[in-house]
């Protein structure tokens, strides 16, 4: 039987804190009974709820701090007044010290990425770490990166965003040599800004044994799987996340007022019941929540801020796959071995 995986929670991270995380940790417990749990943050607000959840309780332990990142925190202000004493802080150095395998938090975006960075510090050669989220996709799913870490990317950095997700996509998906793709405004070499072509030169004319260069893919081929990876830098990924995810909800919206506009309607949904829960499913974006950050010396999980408990269960079930996957040690085994990092400067 496989050790357990011991999970660090920022228990006060988020909307709604750890009146989500605890719940959330207790759905994942049901799902992923080898789990383990450090929960940190107020021990008066978790122990409480944590006696709600027995089987939870028993496999968790309490680190209190009552020190919070705030969720319109600056991230300079966070690393500054958080660092070492908030729940974010703490949960993220149990991974440094090997105390934990992964940590999870729903807190403020900025502040977990510059305090991951400060703490666990990035593999070398990578200089900016990247978010990637699970897609899905009418094939089935893909990895996207980056969704939001960073604004920008020269030709170099797409590049090890690439490689980056070419280990992550192995090891979630099982693939020997996925397909990766750089987002762009038309699939034509020439076309987009001098970053992406520059970065689809070197990838096309650096043939990697570890995945294979589709070229370019634009805005509609996220939703049909036509690759693997798409690659792209954070600003047109966050975009993308979040426009992806209000597409689905206005859907939604649209299927149910479509169900009660009229009897017949109702009486039409009666008999479809089931195929209707299926795309309800196939649509809730909480079944994708949870943003992986790539790049560093261990693995910190980005949770939504606003998800419920289904939600937050969904990011510590991430958690615990990708430490069970060994994603650390597939992504340095990626990155000395692609002939397209001798060639850029990074």
């Amino acid at each position: 039987m496989a050790a357990p995986i011991t999970i660090a929670l920022d228990a006060m991270g988020g909307d709604f804190g750890a009146s989500v995380v605890v719940p959330g940790a207790a759905i994942a417990l049901e799902r992923r009974p080898d789990i383990r749990f450090i929960l940190h943050g107020d021990e008066n607000v978790i122990a409480p709820l944590l006696a709600k959840h027995p089987a939870l309780k028993a496999a968790s332990e309490i680190r209190h701090t009552d020190v919070f990142v705030k969720m319109d925190d600056k991230p300079s202000q966070a690393l500054r007044a958080g660092r070492y004493k908030s729940s974010m802080w703490q949960a993220i150095e149990a991974v440094k010290t090997g105390e934990a395998h992964v940590a999870v938090s729903a807190g403020n975006t900025g502040a977990l990425m510059a305090m991951s960075m400060f703490c666990l510090k990035t593999m070398a050669p990578i200089d900016r770490p990247a978010i990637a989220g699970i897609w899905p996709t009418l094939r089935g799913e893909s990895i996207v990166l980056d969704i939001g870490a960073t604004i920008g990317a020269d030709a170099g950095q797409l590049v090890n965003l690439a490689l980056m997700g070419a280990a992550l996509a192995r090891a979630v998906f099982d693939i020997e040599r996925p397909s990766v793709g750089l987002l762009n405004v038309g699939v034509e070499e020439i076309k987009g800004n001098e970053a992406v072509k520059e970065a689809g030169r070197l990838l096309r004319e650096n043939e990697s044994r570890q995945f294979t260069y589709h070229g370019f893919v634009e805005g509609d081929d996220l939703g049909k799987g036509t690759v693997d990876v798409v690659v792209t830098e954070g600003f047109a990924g966050n975009i993308a996340l979040k426009a992806a995810e209000g597409t689905a909800r206005q859907v939604a919206s649209y299927l149910r007022a479509a169900i009660s506009r009229s009897f017949m309607a109702r009486i039409g949904y009666l008999f479809a019941r089931g195929a209707f829960a299926a795309l309800k499913e196939k649509l809730d974006p909480r079944r994708s929540n949870g943003g992986i950050f790539l790049g560093l010396n261990g693995i910190v999980i980005k949770s939504h801020g606003g998800t419920d408990a289904y939600g937050f269960a969904a990011a510590v079930e991430l958690a615990y796959d990708m430490s069970r996957f060994g994603l650390i040690d597939r992504i340095r085994d990626t990155l000395p071995q692609t002939p397209a990092l001798d060639t850029v400067a990074v």
